[in-house]
């Protein structure tokens, strides 16, 4: 068992909702039913006071953590191979492949982020989910934050939550954007597809920005920076404005291949076989020096390759 801290001074987004939906907002590297127990538990304080997880907050109430968690041991070494941009004693950056998922679940209980990192590093058995401090979908590629020590990961979930680690993306959306501009609506569950997310009123707040690098005819290369990362965000709300990103299996709608894209775009656009979205930069503050730090990982072969033939077949 290993030790958990955590606090928080409850912001006006959270005004108003129980101790266990602010948590799991705060925390997401965690799981529910684990927040959920350490409330029953006693691990968890509001004003130094013990409270039920149906408690409501208020603004500037001080929320306390100090819990033990399960040791990540369970989940086998495996030697697969990961790109490390940069690593130290504190912190490791990683560029992910495509196909690579984060956790073992029921679908993939092996071959996973969280597989590869314990053999990378044994040491990230005792940090919650081998250090991960953020997620990426399966299909999506790009640079991933790993906290190597319990003490690391603790700084580094704050500094997510108070929306001071920077993430940028870059995609290829169907439709011809014409500029840049923010999206701000609400993310939650699908009302009836429980494993989708879509724009919802009684979602949890989410904030995107997005400006053009390059035009093409019936495509469009944009430059994606998150202010706040609810699941699946950037590709719910590319779809919800129109502009789906290209290969996504969910929400694209089929709409990758739009009617006029002549015979070597759609087979360009057909032979991309997963959403066309890619982490390229990373800026955050060292969780020991407080130094601030910025990563970028180059365009995968296939994004590349995408582009590449949208510019050749599908130019203005």
């Amino acid at each position: 068992m290993r030790q958990f801290s955590f606090e928080h001074i409850v912001n006006q987004e959270l005004v108003g909702k129980r101790l266990d939906q602010a948590l799991a907002e705060l925390i997401p590297i965690h799981s529910r039913s684990r927040i959920q127990s350490w409330i029953k538990s006693g691990q968890v304080t509001v004003n130094n006071k013990i409270q039920k997880q149906r408690s409501l907050l208020a603004s500037e109430d001080h929320i306390r953590i100090n819990a033990q968690f399960e040791e990540t041991g369970n989940h086998v070494p495996e030697d697969i191979p990961l790109a490390v941009i940069y690593e130290d004693e504190y912190l490791a950056v990683i560029n992910k492949p495509a196909g690579l998922v984060i956790h073992p679940g029921a679908g993939n209980p092996g071959h996973t982020l969280v597989n590869a990192l314990l053999h990378y590093d044994p040491g990230l058995a005792r940090v919650p989910r081998a250090g991960i401090v953020h997620r990426l979908d399966k299909g999506t590629t790009g640079i991933l934050l790993i906290a190597r020590t319990p003490r690391a990961h603790t700084s580094l979930l704050e500094q997510l939550q108070r929306r001071q680690i920077v993430r940028e993306y870059q995609a290829v959306v169907c439709g011809r954007v014409t500029a840049g501009n923010t999206i701000e609506r609400n993310i939650g569950r699908h009302s009836t597809k429980r494993k989708r997310m879509a724009v919802t009123e009684n979602g949890k707040p989410a904030v995107t920005h997005y400006r053009l690098i390059e035009r093409f005819s019936h495509y469009s290369h944009i430059r994606v920076k998150l202010e706040t990362g609810r699941t699946h965000q950037i590709r719910v709300h590319m779809a919800h404005v129109n502009h789906p990103l290209v290969g996504d299996p969910v929400y694209g709608r089929n709409q990758s291949l739009r009617k006029g894209v002549n015979g070597e775009t759609r087979t360009a656009i057909a032979r991309f076989k997963r959403q066309a979205l890619h982490a390229f930069s990373l800026a955050f503050a060292h969780p020991a020096s407080a130094e601030r730090c910025q990563f970028e990982a180059a365009l995968p072969e296939d994004l590349q390759a995408l582009l590449n033939d949208l510019e050749q077949y599908d130019g203005e």
